[in-house]
């Protein structure tokens, strides 16, 4: 209650910690009527818990396992190519991912959110996972025959625009109540865009 009390009165908070800690900052956030960006990762398994407290304080929250819009664009690449290759057994796919040797999880948010659009598609990809030196984030998505290799890549050159996607999710999420994909906000705003 000592942190909500403190957060009341602001725009939005940002969140990049600790997957320990995001229950109780989502549950401050709810409870001072604050919009939260969730960037964190590997909280996975308390997403019942949070979006029950995000409902139950009426509270707003954003969250994504990367907020590059890049990456985003990127994860609509691979669903694509999934489809494509779904119908090529000769075509094995996998997931390559290197951060910095900071970086706690492994494998990534990102390469965990690659995997989901494989196999969501019938494929079964290996993930691989490097942390080593100052790495911002590469991820690259394969499809190998014997014959060729298809490699989709994304590589960040910096942490800015993961700054950037968030300030634009905390302008976004202002006057809305409820859990939001960052995904979901890429596609409303790319609707918008077309209209």
């Amino acid at each position: 209650e000592e942190l909500a009390d403190l957060l009341r009165g602001h725009d939005a908070a940002i969140d990049f910690s600790v997957a320990d800690a995001v229950l109780a900052n989502v549950t401050a956030c709810a409870r001072a009527g604050l919009p939260l960006v969730e960037g964190t990762t590997g909280w996975n398994k308390l997403e019942p818990q949070v979006r029950q407290t995000v409902a139950e304080h009426g509270g707003a929250l954003i969250y994504g396992a990367n907020f590059s819009i890049g990456v985003n664009l990127f994860y609509s690449i691979v669903a694509r190519a999934a489809e494509l290759f779904q119908p090529l057994p000769d075509y094995d796919p996998f997931i390559e991912e290197a951060h910095h040797s900071r970086k706690r999880d492994a494998p990534s948010g990102t390469a965990l959110r690659l995997r989901d659009l494989l196999t969501s598609a019938g494929h079964d990809p290996p993930i691989a996972s490097t942390r080593a030196g100052h790495i911002p984030g590469i991820h690259r998505v394969g499809f190998d025959s014997v014959s060729d290799q298809i490699l989709l890549t994304h590589t960040a050159r910096s942490r800015e625009g993961f700054a950037t996607g968030s300030l634009v999710a905390a302008r976004w999420i202002q006057g809305r109540k409820g859990t939001y994909e960052f995904s979901t906000m890429i596609d409303e705003i790319l609707r918008a865009r077309h209209e």
